[in-house]
């Protein structure tokens, strides 16, 4: 039997979420953005979000252990926050503190739903550059 999935947003810093991502390399995970380019990018005193959406597990790949697929909301250097993926072991998702009352939790969300997409922000970043 899997884990419920939690229906609940776990503020992480910087460090944690690096952490994270770490992890998610370790084992494999399919959703997850290579820790150094967290680390060039994300803001370093920021506050980042996750928000389990998926249980997800890998029948064609046994060994690696069920994960929960975690929407995020990163906060970048520039001070925008973008929306991306992140594969968290339940174990390791439910270690980290609840913090936030049902309003920010919402509001979280909420944002998520607006945010642009890590690729969207990329690309940006990328034309603003060149021009």
């Amino acid at each position: 039997m899997s884990p419920a999935l939690p229906r609940t947003v776990r503020a992480v810093d910087t460090a944690q979420l690096l952490d994270l991502a770490q992890e998610a390399a370790r084992y494999g995970f399919s959703q997850r953005l290579p820790v150094d380019w967290l680390q060039e990018h994300l803001a370093a005193e920021a506050t980042h979000y996750l928000f389990p959406t998926l249980v997800q597990r890998l029948t064609h790949r046994p060994e690696v252990p069920l994960q929960w697929r975690c929407q995020q909301l990163l906060t970048v250097g520039t001070g925008e926050q973008i929306w991306g993926l992140l594969d968290v072991l339940p174990g390791t998702f439910d270690e980290l503190p609840e913090t936030l009352d049902t309003a920010a939790e919402k509001d979280i969300v909420s944002r998520i739903e607006r945010a642009v997409t890590v690729r969207e922000w990329v690309e940006r970043m990328a034309a603003d550059a060149g021009s």
